[in-house]
């Protein structure tokens, strides 16, 4: 079997990233952004996405935090497209909602190449905890572009934003998976044009 995972670094002024993603794994994870909520966050993708992944992350977090968790996000989507290869095989798609308590949200992938956002998402606070609910845009989105996948997150329901949170990343991870499994009955890419 292909090993399918990958390591990115990432090195600014502002962050310094180390990501290793295999999407063959077992759910395990090590996550160490500094910011609590986040690594939360970052824990649900590998747990319920059953991939290993491992993140060793720092940056300007004195600023705030929109440097620090768009960089992760960056390198999280550029590990996706080079653990994927040339996506003989793939499923592309998924799709997922995983209720969490009162909230529900929706979460569509393609792995087609080409990068999109659909964000309904509605937080009913500004912060959680000390983490800001408008970076979750900016990591996804930034997963997203650097994945080239066409990402669509809609919230169904929910009004705790912790729960609201957590059930897009946990939709996110479960979507993932299954976007990301290899069909044996796919012997090359699955698209019509014969390349993604």
């Amino acid at each position: 079997m292909i090993e399918r995972n990958a390591t990115i670094e990432r090195e600014t002024r502002e962050t310094k990233i180390s990501l290793t993603l295999d999407l063959d794994g077992r759910g395990e994870y090590e996550v160490n952004t500094g910011i609590g909520f986040f690594d939360h966050m970052l824990c649900h993708i590998a747990r319920h996405g059953l991939f290993d992944l491992q993140v060793q992350a720092s940056g300007d977090v004195e600023v705030d935090y929109h440097h620090l968790v768009e960089d992760v996000g960056i390198v999280l989507g550029k590990a996706i497209a080079e653990a994927a290869g040339d996506k003989r095989g793939l499923v592309r798609y998924g799709m997922a909602a995983c209720p969490m308590d009162e909230a529900l949200v929706l979460v569509a992938i393609d792995l087609g190449g080409r990068s999109y956002l659909r964000w309904e998402m509605d937080f009913s606070a500004e912060k959680i905890g000390d983490f800001d609910t408008e970076l979750l845009h900016e990591f996804f989105a930034a997963v997203a572009s650097n994945a080239g996948m066409a990402l669509h997150l809609v919230q169904q329901s929910g009004g705790n934003a912790h729960h609201v949170a957590e059930g897009a990343f946990k939709s996110f991870a479960r979507a993932l998976d299954q976007a990301t499994r290899i069909d044996e009955r796919i012997s090359d890419v699955p698209s019509t044009k014969g390349v993604l």
